[in-house]
């Protein structure tokens, strides 16, 4: 049998069992090995290399640094991230000027590894779609004669081998704030609710400078609605050591305690902390939060008592029996809700009550006094909140005898 140019069996043309047989069963059974003919096995992909984080701000508050930045979005190669993120922060500190002092433009001393994030403790320092860092600094991180510049920078990645490049460098000068306030107090007062504290007088390195001013913050509490619903709101000052959810407002600036908040409404919970502010060559710099001071203002304060409180006798006209009138100058509180009438045949005492609900107006007339008794008047006022104020002064009056 012939073969012709291209067949691709060249074994049928040799005898069965020869060696040319052999020789080419042998090539087939290598290539067959071999799988010439088979697809081949899926390449394991690299992992990718993070683009750099190009926003990374900072900002110190108290004796912290806190870093914000946003995570990056592709890789190097421009493709589009996939696999959680790793994150690591460093820190250094700019190496001082000839003479003292930071100087910038200089080269940091080697950073320092803070921290590392793994992803599964990645979404406890995220906010608002950004990264949040905070770096608490030691007494050793300052600088005894003042100012020290630290430099921040961040690095990410999915694989430890294929670390991004360096963020941004983000500088701050840090300074040491002054200690926070331990003992801020709330009472409830007639103008209002009016703050207490100490100020301090350290920091984490010794004595601190001179307090510039303490800023007030506060914010309604959240538990107000529940406890005023529940019939079990506070109506004394509390102290809380952990911060509430949401932020604070600040409500003043003053040099010195005490602070009095005039604007505080009654049966509202409020949370307060006071910051205090201590200034530097370049800038101002707040002290961390004071302890909370919680209270529910309520009105305890009873109303003055009424002044010029005059009894007049009238006489009998047209059949109408005499009786007396009782007239005062009207309480200046604007939250008076009315006013009791008291009386008495006895000077030192104050007797028993003569309306049976609350006297809107400045005056009422005493109907059933008898002919030739004296009689001693006073008047209170209430407010709405229930205080009743203490007694006026007495005035007396009588209606004549018949005879007289």
């Amino acid at each position: 049998m012939k073969i012709g140019k291209g067949d691709c069996a060249p074994a049928l043309a040799a005898p069965l069992g020869s060696p040319r047989f052999a020789f080419f069963y042998f090539l087939i059974s290598f290539f067959a090995i071999a799988g010439c003919a088979a697809p081949g096995e899926p390449i394991e992909r690299k992992p990718p290399t993070p683009e750099p984080v190009k926003d990374l701000a900072v900002s110190q508050a108290g004796n912290a640094v806190s870093l914000k930045f946003a995570l990056p979005g592709q890789s190097m190669e421009k493709r589009q991230l996939e696999q959680p993120l790793s994150v690591q922060v460093y820190r250094g500190f700019r190496l001082p000027a000839v003479g003292g002092g930071a100087a910038p433009g200089t080269a940091s001393s080697n950073p320092t590894l803070l921290v590392t994030i793994p992803p599964a403790m990645l979404d406890h320092y995220m906010v608002q779609g950004q990264v949040q860092f905070v770096d608490t600094l030691r007494a050793e991180d300052f600088s005894p004669s003042g100012g020290r510049e630290a430099e921040y920078s961040v690095r990410t990645f999915v694989s430890p081998k294929k670390l991004s490049p360096n963020s941004n460098a983000a500088s701050i000068t840090i300074y040491p704030a002054v200690d926070p306030i331990s003992d801020l107090k709330a009472e409830m007062t007639r103008s209002g609710v009016t703050l207490f504290w100490t100020p301090p007088a350290k920091t984490v390195i010794g004595p601190a400078p001179s307090v510039a001013l303490y800023r007030v913050y506060r914010k309604e509490s959240e538990a107000a609605e529940t406890s005023e619903a529940s019939g079990n709101a506070p109506e004394t000052t509390d102290t809380e050591t952990t911060a509430p959810k949401s932020s604070f407002v600040r409500i003043a600036e003053i040099p010195a305690p005490p602070f009095t908040d005039t604007l505080a409404q009654l049966s509202k919970t409020y949370l307060y902390t006071v910051r205090s502010v201590i200034q530097y060559p370049t800038e101002q710099l707040e002290s961390a939060d004071s302890n909370f001071a919680s209270i529910t203002p309520k009105d305890i304060f009873p109303p003055a008592a009424p002044e010029n409180l005059v009894v007049v006798f009238v006489p009998a006209i047209s059949g109408s029996p005499a009786y007396l009138e009782l007239s005062w100058a009207i309480n200046p509180a604007t939250d008076i809700a009315g006013y009791n009438v008291y009386r008495s045949e006895e000077p030192s005492r104050v007797g028993v009550r003569l309306n049976s609900e609350l006297l809107l107006t400045p005056s009422f007339r005493d109907m059933n006094v008898l002919p030739g008794r004296v009689y001693s008047f006073t008047v209170t006022a209430v407010d709405r909140s229930g205080n009743e104020g203490p007694a006026s002064a007495s005035a007396s009056g009588s209606v004549p005898a018949e005879n007289q």
